[in-house]
């Protein structure tokens, strides 16, 4: 039978397999904080575009509130500003801008909207807060996000 002996080299490596557990002990750890801050960001931007998806699909909602009753809308009984209370009145125009405006504040952060009519053609302005993001938004560009739309009635 052939017996194997240790030699003297076996000495000089002690310690070697407990720096090498360490060293992939810290790698494995660096790849998952590395995964976890990919997750977390893509948690972040899947919120910012959901928030601005819903205020594109809010500003077309009061572009085509005004299309349903255009001669209302050409009238400039629509118009409001930012920051201006919705009107209080019955009637279905009131009703209408109170419903956008209610929607606005439910599906946004700190969501408001205003409207302008000049002519045959409606500006739609739709506002949210966004100041929970500053560290991802440009430099001076403030807290409020906002969208746009113009079109011709």
């Amino acid at each position: 039978m052939y017996r194997i002996r240790p030699t003297g080299r076996r000495r000089g490596e002690k310690g070697a397999t407990l720096i090498e557990v360490m060293v992939a002990a810290f790698i494995t750890a660096l790849g998952v904080l590395g995964a976890a801050s990919l997750q977390l960001n893509a948690v972040k931007f899947n919120h910012i575009a959901n928030t601005r998806s819903h205020a594109t699909l809010l500003a077309y909602d009061g572009m085509d509130r005004m299309r349903a009753n255009r001669t209302a809308a050409l009238g400039g009984r629509y118009n409001i500003s930012l920051y201006d209370d919705p009107p209080t009145g019955s009637d279905f125009v009131a009703q209408d801008i109170r419903d956008w405006r209610d929607e606005l504040a439910t599906r946004l952060p700190s969501g408001r909207g205003s409207i302008e009519v000049d002519g045959d053609t409606a500006t739609v302005i739709v506002q949210w807060d966004e100041s929970r993001l500053k560290e991802t938004r440009e430099a001076d560009s403030g807290d409020f996000a906002r969208f746009q739309f113009e079109s011709r009635l």
